[in-house]
């Protein structure tokens, strides 16, 4: 995402890791990359002077604490494009967790504040490829009125159910994105099922694929004949 950002936009971008992982050079960007420890003390010590740098975009290596967290919700409300990760396995969980960092009287007030300013998750999970390496397979949820209802409404488990109908929005489950890969054969189906959060789920959706590519097949011949 950075990389995209460095080659179509014109911002002034500071990223907060520990440790730095990769070097970004300046394109149509300038990236000014923190190190925790060596650069400063603290993620939300970083982010706080980040904001006083007048920093377009703020890129937090990771949201651990209730300061970052507390930190970077207010960043965004401020404006700030903020993009952070998280330890998570999917969307709701992502949710969960900078929620449940704070003590249980704030945590309504953050349910509140999250779902104003929240503009998607996305979660990666990643598997052998069949021709060898690997590949990421992306649960990708997007901040719709419906979304950010669940989050106020502190319904994050509807949030699977709202992602899977939602995929002309741009939405899509982590098995969606797994079937998509079986089908592709980029991954096997094996592979796709142990990395799935709901393998009957998944099932149908291979067998789903597996009954369209039947129908498809038995369409061609009589088409041929």
């Amino acid at each position: 995402m950075l990389r995209h950002l460095n080659e179509n936009a014109t911002k002034s971008v500071i990223t907060i890791e520990d440790p730095i992982k990769f070097t970004f050079r300046n394109k149509k960007c300038l990236i000014r990359q923190r190190d925790v420890g060596d650069d400063t003390k603290s993620f939300s010590t970083a982010v706080i002077r980040a904001l006083h740098h007048d920093a377009d975009v703020i890129v937090i290596g990771e949201m651990r604490d209730l300061d970052t967290i507390s930190t970077a919700i207010t960043a965004a409300e401020t404006g700030h494009p903020v993009l952070g990760t998280l330890h998570t396995v999917d969307a709701p969980q992502s949710i969960d967790r900078m929620i449940d960092v704070f003590p249980h009287g704030q945590q309504q007030q953050i349910r509140t504040q999250l779902s104003q300013v929240l503009e998607a998750v996305i979660s990666q999970t990643l598997l052998p490829r069949i021709d060898g390496g690997r590949i990421g397979a992306f649960e990708i949820m997007l901040a719709s009125r419906t979304i950010r209802k669940h989050i106020r409404d502190e319904k994050t488990y509807e949030i699977p159910v709202t992602i899977e109908v939602s995929t002309p929005e741009g939405m899509q489950t982590l098995d969606q994105a797994l079937a998509d890969l079986v089908k592709r054969k980029i991954v096997t189906p094996e592979d796709a099922l142990i990395r799935s959060r709901n393998p009957a789920k998944l099932q149908q959706l291979l067998q789903s694929q597996r009954e369209a590519a039947a129908l498809q097949g038995s369409v061609g011949n009589l088409i041929g004949k």
